[in-house]
């Protein structure tokens, strides 16, 4: 009976603990989704002042705006029958325009997907807005589905290589639409890394709509990537928000929204292509995929597979001499279509422009 009695006390410590385990599992999952969504809050923080720097840094030589335009609806959505859900789906892009052009002439448009999973188009660009605008390049940059600093919603609308290139499209005719200095048939598209992919699948799906191309460091083959990444990062994809899916489970999915799987697709877009064998984001090995594909379906572009380039990822987009060099053969190919009104002669020209304020 003794022993009953301490059986029965030490099976009500033990549920008493479990219990207080279980609460204690929830009371970490509940800070854990807090501390996520402050994330956003910091992350909305961080983009207002980076949109004070960017008059800082380019108004001496562009007018900076924002402009609330839309894209397709959702890919995805928890309750079809909600109000809304198939609406239109609203985000912000940048636009920026010389401040010496003349109103009466047309100019050519610059579209620019920025780069990253979940990133947005920041300062980081400075230099590269400033090397466009003095050329007297207009630009636009979609801060297109997924992007950081706009809340968890936006956050979580994310289609990457889906809708996302559709709003990238949609900045484009906006842009068009709504500037009458905009010369519909001179606007060119340029973008790294996921930038990069998005220019890719624009100039496949959209052919017609742009003169030339440049696709830096692009990433390029889904499948690939997802081998040689980390979980964490294969997370980003496989969340129920996004695809919600393992590669391994969805092959068909992952092949869809990467440029080396639908080379066949595109048609004769002025392109270039650069990549560097010490690229610490985007392995080498998925743009070889993909300019071995071009090359395989008979497809004319140009490319150049850069040798253990410092600045790894970033090696033309950095501030280097060398790196304003390759920026200068990549506007040199822009050029050829877009026949901006002051092109750079010289990198000397280009860094003048890029670094020097007036």
């Amino acid at each position: 009976m003794k022993h009953l009695l301490l059986l029965i006390v030490c099976l009500g410590l033990f549920s008493t603990q479990a219990q207080d385990n279980k609460e204690l599992q929830k009371q970490i999952e509940a800070l854990q989704q807090q501390l996520s969504d402050y994330r956003h809050t910091f992350d909305k923080i961080e983009k207002k002042v980076d949109d004070l720097i960017w008059f800082q840094r380019v108004g001496d030589i562009a007018q900076v705006d924002k402009v609330y335009i839309y894209g397709p609806p959702r890919w995805k959505v928890k309750n079809e029958n909600a109000m809304g859900a198939h609406n239109p789906l609203k985000f912000w892009s940048y636009v920026f325009i010389p401040k010496n052009i003349d109103l009466n002439k047309k100019y050519p448009l610059i579209v620019f997907p920025h780069g990253g999973v979940h990133s947005n188009f920041s300062t980081y660009y400075t230099h590269i807005i400033r090397e466009l605008v003095s050329q007297q390049y207009i630009v636009v940059a979609a801060e297109y589905r997924g992007s950081t600093g706009y809340g968890k919603g936006v956050y979580q609308n994310i289609d990457y290589g889906g809708l996302e290139v559709e709003d990238v499209d949609a900045s484009r005719q906006y842009m068009i639409n709504n500037y009458e200095f905009v010369d519909k048939n001179r606007v060119g598209i340029m973008g790294w890394s996921h930038g990069g992919l998005i220019t890719l699948m624009n100039i496949f799906d959209h052919p017609e709509n742009y003169k030339v191309a440049y696709a830096g460091v692009p990433v390029s083959d889904l499948i690939a990537r997802m081998g040689y990444y980390t979980q964490s990062y294969r997370d980003l994809y496989e969340a129920d928000y996004h695809i919600g899916d393992k590669a391994y489970d969805n092959v068909e999915e992952y092949k869809r929204r990467s440029p080396a799987w639908n080379a066949h697709k595109f048609k004769n877009t002025p392109l270039l292509i650069h990549t560097n064998t010490i690229d610490d984001d985007v392995n080498v090995l998925e743009v070889e995929h993909l300019i071995k594909s071009l090359k395989a379906e008979g497809k004319k572009f140009e490319y150049k597979i850069y040798k253990d380039m410092p600045g790894g990822h970033s090696f033309d987009r950095i501030d280097t001499y060398v790196a304003s060099e390759i920026r200068l053969k990549i506007y040199r190919h822009m050029g050829k279509q877009l026949h901006p009104p002051k092109p750079f002669k010289n990198v000397k020209a280009l860094r003048k422009a890029a670094y020097i304020r007036k």
